[in-house]
């Protein structure tokens, strides 16, 4: 068979259901090819970046990668940001690229670069096929790389007159293996340390939504008492409603739950990435003790350095200490401090609940709304900006994987593909994209993409006309701010030339309603909000600036 067609077979075979992208000249053949699937779905988008946007989306709902894919040069490049967002969020994601002939890779020559160097350092692996016999193995490597923990983002290249060759080779038989857990000696230690602890607490990452961590992290929490705070890509590995719950961690500045972290005496950490939240804003004494569970050990940091790790499976690891617990009782800790930073979150969260404003809606409001309007396996998109630092403080979740925020890499412009990409998974669900004005007009073109798909999402855009995150934080550091402003489209008329629905709400009375009439509408729609920026500044004063860290 021809080298593309081998490459589709061998995409089949490891359960790949959709590719994302825009098709060139030198991708030419493997897009020929991929039309006689009928199990892959190609979705054509309008810029390569919101590609690889839903594909993250895809990947961090699903466990199993989804594929972007661009020609050689500005494809590529295109590409390389939502990648990158992909793989330092740890969602598993396959990049495809095409490529000028190997008869002309070694010179100057119309759009050649070297794409595959380009993509390492933003990739898990890269590699470009050079046979067509070896098409299987780089598949197969590929997806085993992209899911295996920590997951993330691969890339294969394939240049034009590679796609084009004969081959008689067959694809590879995926084959699954479980990840082993920590031994009983190294649990029997980590569990004497928590044993004797006065009060220890629990910081959960982006790693304990996955797979059956969550389970097991409800289960011990709910078994010991012990608080669980969670990252802002934590979030949902506990329910928020529960006692122990201690909402999120991950803000610039010193919030609440990090003076129940500071009393803590022992801090458990669960698939934890230092690239969510750096230890030296809640370890910045480097005295905490510290009990680390991973898929990985550590990564070396001053102010993370564990008195033990547990390394491999974490819902196995914590299914251990659950029953030690259950075999042994749980010690007279003393969780007061935890308590109280629990009750004065809780009063922050609900203290604008009940807003009248016309003419600006504070941030507060519009996330209380927002929780309100979504059930509990809803899912909410949130981009980056300020309106990132508001939804992190004051947004919670009952289930995992249901409030997605790039935290990592932080690109801005990927609610409204992830959104797409999302729809695609969970089309059953009501699915929310938050942006600021800025995040939403990077990918705006994407909006085409949404009707053509008649993809049934909602967008809620907070306007304040600047790059607002950026002003929060010169305000503070400066005293005033560079020239931020620009200016926006007419919102309805955007809504109505791209034919979604629109509505403009200007009074935080309105807006539940707007966001149920939303949600409710069948296809996509907008909902735009003035928002009420003034409220940043107000929470700097009561918290403390912005760490740089």
């Amino acid at each position: 068979m021809k080298a593309s067609d081998l490459f589709v077979q061998c995409l089949e075979n490891e359960g790949i259901e959709y590719i994302f992208g825009v098709t060139g000249e030198e991708n030419a053949d493997f897009v020929q090819s991929l039309q006689h699937s009928e199990r892959i779905r190609f979705i054509l988008t309008r810029h390569e970046q919101g590609a690889a946007f839903m594909a993250e989306a895809y990947g961090k709902l699903t466990g199993n990668p989804a594929v972007c894919l661009g020609t050689l040069g500005p494809g590529a490049t295109n590409l390389i940001t939502g990648v990158a967002d992909a793989n330092m969020d740890h969602a598993p994601l396959m990049v495809i690229t095409g490529q000028g002939a190997t008869t002309r890779q070694h010179k100057e020559s119309h759009q050649i670069m070297d794409v595959v160097g380009m993509y390492e350092p933003v990739t898990k692996w890269a590699q470009s096929v050079h046979h067509p016999d070896s098409i299987p193995e780089i598949v197969r490597k590929a997806v085993r790389t992209a899911r295996g923990e920590k997951p993330g983002a691969v890339h294969i290249e394939l240049a034009e007159n590679v796609a084009r060759m004969e081959t008689s080779v067959q694809p590879m038989e995926p084959r699954r293996f479980r990840r082993p857990g920590p031994d009983d000696k190294i649990s029997d230690q980590a569990y004497d340390i928590i044993r004797r602890a006065r009060a220890p607490i629990i910081i959960a990452g982006n790693g304990a939504i996955r797979k059956r961590a969550s389970n097991q992290l409800r289960a011990l929490a709910k078994r010991t008492g012990i608080p669980v705070t969670t990252t802002f890509m934590g979030k949902g590995a506990v329910d928020y409603e529960a006692e122990y719950a201690l909402y999120t961690i991950g803000l610039g500045q010193w919030d609440y739950v990090a003076d129940a972290v500071r009393d803590a005496d022992v801090v458990i950490t669960v698939g934890y990435d230092l690239v969510e939240y750096p230890p030296l804003r809640w370890n910045p004494d480097a005295t905490e003790t510290i009990v680390h569970i991973d898929f990985d050990p550590a990564e070396i940091d001053f102010e993370y350095h564990p008195e033990i790790e547990l390394v491999g499976d974490i819902a196995h690891a914590l299914w251990q200490f659950e029953r030690r617990f259950a075999r042994d009782g749980v010690p007279d800790y003393d969780f007061s401090v935890q308590r109280d930073a629990r009750a004065r979150m809780r009063a922050d969260i609900e203290e604008h609940a009940g807003d009248d404003t016309e003419g600006v809606i504070r941030p507060q409001k519009a996330v209380w709304d927002v929780r309100r309007a979504l059930g509990p396996h809803d899912i909410l998109l949130c981009g980056v900006g300020a309106h990132k630092m508001w939804v992190g403080r004051h947004y919670h979740c009952r289930e995992p994987n249901t409030c997605l925020i790039p935290n990592g890499f932080c690109s801005m412009g990927m609610p409204l593909p992830g959104a797409i990409g999302a729809s695609l998974v969970a089309g059953e669900r009501r699915i929310l994209g938050i942006a600021g004005d800025g995040d939403f007009l990077m990918n705006v073109q994407e909006m085409e993409t949404a009707r053509r798909l008649d993809a049934d999402i909602t967008m809620l855009v907070w306007e304040d006309g600047g790059y607002g995150l950026i002003a929060w934080k010169q305000d503070e550091h400066f005293g005033s701010h560079t020239d931020l402003a620009f200016s926006n489209p007419d919102w309805l008329h955007l809504a109505a030339a791209f034919g979604w629905q629109g509505r403009y709400v200007a009074n935080a009375r309105d807006l539940r309603g707007a966001l149920d009439d939303a949600l409710n509408h069948p296809g996509p729609s907008l909902v735009v909000i003035p928002i009420d920026y003034r409220e940043n500044l107000k929470l700097s004063k009561k918290l403390g600036v912005f760490s740089d860290q």
